[in-house]
């Protein structure tokens, strides 16, 4: 395993810097400036964003991967030294900068796997929030940072969580590992109820500030189906022993049972720049900015099993990880696809995982995909489930 300096200056790449989690890492940055220094950054199309964020932080590299935002970009940017890419080509190229030490992926969906590729094959510590590229081809990726000298450091907050839960702690001596959903806005609706549930509605999270894909994931628990499979591949453990609860104060974020009975928490504030700085610092841990947690302010704590029934797309998630191979790249893209199609209005709520779970239906499964089988499993999913669209 790849073991980063103490106390030097990492230089970071940030994938997607101008989404969610990347503006987030940026505040980590900006806040500990003599412990991080962004070297590359890149942005999907909002180019103008992306060139306010060169102009502060000065990297030596900016990638913009909408081909048409890359005149613009250099336009804006005329006079500053700073290469400037462009497409997929441009991703991956500053996803294995020279000199990078840690590379976050924070690119949502099928357009982050091949820039994680990229970083682990050259060695970097990629500190991925991007659950996709590993919910698709886990087993490939994994084997890529061992043979590397690589590795994944992630940076969802619950498997951010069990990553330092799971430190000291023998394989051996883990019975079961506990993720925490915060159940979303629709947590208790019935599945008449959530019929009727709108777009606007399914973005008001109660807790965190996301961006709309995966708000809505965490609005029909495809989020924490997503998860399931990502903890399997990055811990070893199959479906039976990961268990998923309902938390609403998204306070506690993993627990770990022991063989023995005991039972390891891990609590903090939902504030997403821990983890993120967890992840950039790693195997360190320096004084933040994070929100803390005052535990003497907490009334209660709650802690229940899901509603199966009203939010089918856990089980479809427990599905996929069962089945391994390309059920998790053809899951995710097909929930892609449901998300957009509700969004824009097209589909009911309830019709996203019904519409995953047609696309699983009709999926002939790869044991072992190679990354381009599995980019190609995710293509065909997505073109499956336009087909499906016209059944719903």
């Amino acid at each position: 395993m790849k073991v980063m300096a103490k106390h030097a200056r990492r230089n970071v790449v940030v994938l997607g810097s101008t989404g969610s989690v990347g503006t987030q890492t940026l505040d980590v940055v900006r806040s500990m400036p003599e412990r991080f220094r962004i070297v590359a950054l890149s942005a999907g199309s909002r180019w103008e964003v992306l060139a306010e964020q060169v102009r502060e932080f000065e990297p030596e590299a900016a990638a913009v991967c909408d081909e048409e935002g890359a005149g613009p970009l250099a336009t804006a940017l005329a006079g500053r030294k700073v290469e400037l890419l462009s497409g997929m080509d441009g991703l991956c190229r500053i996803a294995s900068w020279d000199g990078a030490d840690v590379v976050v992926g924070a690119i949502s969906g099928a357009a982050g796997l091949p820039p994680a590729v990229a970083a682990l094959e050259s060695g970097k510590t990629l500190a991925l929030a991007n659950k996709e590229a590993i919910v698709m081809c886990g087993g490939r990726l994994m084997r890529l940072a061992a043979q590397s000298g690589g590795l994944i450091v992630p940076v969802d907050s619950e498997h951010s969580a069990l990553f330092q839960l799971l430190r000291g702690v023998e394989r051996q001596e883990v019975a079961r590992v506990i993720l925490t959903a915060s159940g979303g806005p629709f947590c208790g609706m019935s599945t008449k109820e959530l019929e009727r549930v709108t777009p606007a509605q399914a973005l008001q999270h109660p807790t965190w500030r996301m961006g709309k894909k995966i708000t809505i994931d965490s609005a029909t628990l495809m989020n924490k189906a997503l998860e399931v499979i990502e903890a399997g591949w990055l811990f070893g453990l199959p479906p039976d022993r990961i268990r998923v609860l309902i938390h609403p104060q998204s306070v506690v974020h993993c627990m770990v049972e022991l063989v023995d009975g005991a039972l390891l928490a891990h609590l903090s504030a939902p504030d997403m720049r821990l983890p993120i700085q967890y992840a950039l610092s790693y195997p360190e841990r320096p004084p933040g900015t994070a929100r803390r947690l005052d535990v003497a302010q907490m009334s209660r704590l709650e802690l229940r099993e899901p509603d199966y029934e009203a939010f089918p797309a856990l089980a479809l998630g427990y599905r996929a990880a069962q089945q391994g191979g390309t059920s998790g790249a053809v899951l995710s893209a097909a929930n892609e696809e449901a998300v957009q199609a509700f969004l824009d209005g097209r589909v009911r709520f309830t019709d996203i995982a019904r519409l995953v779970g047609m696309v699983l239906d009709s999926h002939e499964l790869q044991a072992d995909p190679t990354f381009e089988a599995a980019m190609a499993a995710d293509r065909w999913a997505r073109e499956e489930a336009k087909r499906c669209l016209d059944l719903l």
